[in-house]
């Protein structure tokens, strides 16, 4: 797995709990994009793994916050809001047997332990690592809502300029 890391400021090391969290931000993803261009990574496959992700840290923040008497922001809880095509088809509309056949479950694999690793190892806090995956989750949202055919969910995930 490490060899898959992309090389950081101290080595190919995943950057240690002790730095700073910028530095593990920026870790986590130089490694997803590199991951995710190097394999043409389909933006269904990706967005896939995001959903888990936000999943298990927007539970664990929730019983947090629930135990403390919070109240998680808003732009935590909720996915970010996309511009669309209002006449684009659903996703819904799509033959959902067909697609989930035709997933990568290895590559999805491969991205779900790089993930994994680097937020377990580092111990990114989960309020700026649900962040940078609610950004990406607001990017492939995009680029799904933006299908006009099942085969466009399978079109590699493109990131804007300086991402």
């Amino acid at each position: 797995m490490h060899r898959l890391l992309r090389t950081s400021m101290q080595g190919d090391r995943i950057p240690s709990p002790d730095q700073p969290v910028e530095d593990r931000l920026l870790f986590l993803q130089e490694n997803m994009v590199s991951f995710v261009n190097q394999f043409n990574m389909p933006v269904i496959e990706v967005s896939l793994i995001l959903s888990k992700y936000i999943r298990i840290i927007l539970d664990s923040l929730a019983e947090a916050a629930q135990r403390e008497g919070e109240i998680l922001p808003e732009n935590l809880v909720e996915p970010w809001s996309i511009d669309s095509n209002p006449d684009a088809p659903t996703i819904e509309s799509f033959p959902l047997e067909r697609l989930l056949g035709r997933l990568a479950q290895d590559r999805m694999d491969i991205l779900d332990t790089l993930i994994r690793s680097i937020l377990n190892e580092s111990q990114l806090p989960f309020v700026p690592a649900l962040t940078l995956l609610r950004e990406w989750e607001s990017i492939a949202r995009t680029q799904l809502s933006q299908a006009g055919s099942p085969g466009h969910l399978f079109s590699p995930m493109e990131f804007p300029d300086g991402f």
